[in-house]
């Protein structure tokens, strides 16, 4: 039975990224040694390197004055990275759920923040509108696509102070205007590679004006000037990035994957909306292309571990809900097909045939 994998991440990768990095494990691009073992410092693993960050910087439309650098640790560590390269007095930032909360306690520990809104009144189920960014902030951090709750900022917004987005989840899903952007960065484990590299698309014009002493690896310029050299890269992972960002540009760039994420995001919520059986979790203006969620209605909701089991049986795999929300979550990150939004569809409205 074929599986469809809806996992909030690490997650689905298209099969040349898999394909090709199985390969590079037995042998690196013909040197006969696997990708695990041989040097960051050889040609052969620069050139991906050197590679990788062209073809995020042609993808992306990057102009001149960024770097992009890939990183250790996650996300949560450019939780601590950004107030520490960035903070000299005051941020201000949107908390749009559990990420987001995540980053305002990292970078409490560097100074004052302002949290400008929240949508935690309501379990994070909307995205807060109209607030204002005080304008003597340092810089404004936003978290554009929430995958626990299912919400996302799908526009470049203007903001009268740098800019800092955490885009680990929606990555490459849109066409993204960078220079709105001081720093963005993610965790590559939805959109780009397997957990162990992490990215950052840094301007440089906004580093080197905090009071404070930086720790050498906690800092941007260190990895800017490094090249993403300055110690050894996680180099599986790299290598998968690059496969990832070759098979985006071979599939119409990012264009084409947005064309492709509306269209699977609008069938599903249209099912959602439909059937008798679901409903969705968050406000209809700010549901996200890339984690889906929604629920059984209260009069369905002693059927909710019966579905679990009917869709397990049918190969969908990874859609429970995350237990901040409960019910169901379907990621349809780039690399999943369309088939795979379909055959879910399926299975909801055969469940709704045999319990409506």
């Amino acid at each position: 039975m074929k599986k469809h994998n809806f996992y909030a991440g690490p997650s689905i990768l298209p099969e040349f990224t898999i394909k090709n990095t199985a390969q590079s494990v037995i042998d690196f691009n013909g040197t006969g040694l696997s990708v695990m073992e041989i040097s960051h410092r050889s040609k052969e693993f620069v050139a991906v390197m050197d590679e990788a960050q062209a073809l995020f910087k042609e993808l992306l439309n990057i102009p001149d004055g960024y770097s992009v650098v890939f990183l250790g640790g996650g996300a949560s560590l450019q939780f601590a990275m950004v107030p520490f390269n960035l903070l000299n007095k005051k941020a201000a930032y949107l908390n749009t759920g559990e990420w987001a909360t995540k980053a305002i306690k990292e970078a409490r520990l560097f100074g004052e923040v302002n949290v400008v809104a929240s949508s935690e009144d309501k379990n994070f189920s909307y995205i807060p509108k109209n607030y204002s960014i005080p304008k003597d902030s340092d810089y404004f951090h936003i978290t554009t696509n929430n995958t626990i709750y299912g919400t996302e900022i799908r526009t470049d917004m203007d903001s009268p102070v740098p800019l800092v987005a955490d885009m680990s989840s929606d990555i490459f899903s849109r066409p993204v205007d960078v220079s709105k952007y001081a720093i963005i960065y993610g965790g590559a484990q939805k959109n780009l590679a397997p957990a162990g590299v992490t990215f950052a698309i840094v301007k440089h014009d906004v580093l080197g004006k905090v009071e404070r002493a930086i720790p050498t690896m906690l800092k941007y310029q260190t990895h800017i000037d490094k090249e993403s050299m300055f110690n050894t890269p996680p180099c599986l992972p790299v290598y998968a990035a690059l496969q990832t960002l070759k098979w985006l540009k071979d599939n119409g760039g990012i264009p084409a994957m947005e064309k492709r994420n509306i269209e699977k995001a609008n069938l599903l919520y249209n099912e959602i909306d439909r059937n008798k059986l679901f409903k969705g979790t968050v406000a209809k203006e700010d549901r996200s292309l890339m984690n889906i969620c929604f629920v059984m209605n209260e009069e369905y909701k002693h059927l909710e571990e019966d579905f679990q089991k009917f869709a397990a049986s049918k190969g969908m795999i990874g859609i429970k809900g995350h237990r901040s929300v409960g019910g169901f979550r379907a990621s349809t990150y780039n690399a999943l097909p369309k088939e795979s939004v379909l055959a879910l569809i399926e299975t909801m409205q055969e469940f709704e045939k045999t319990k409506a």
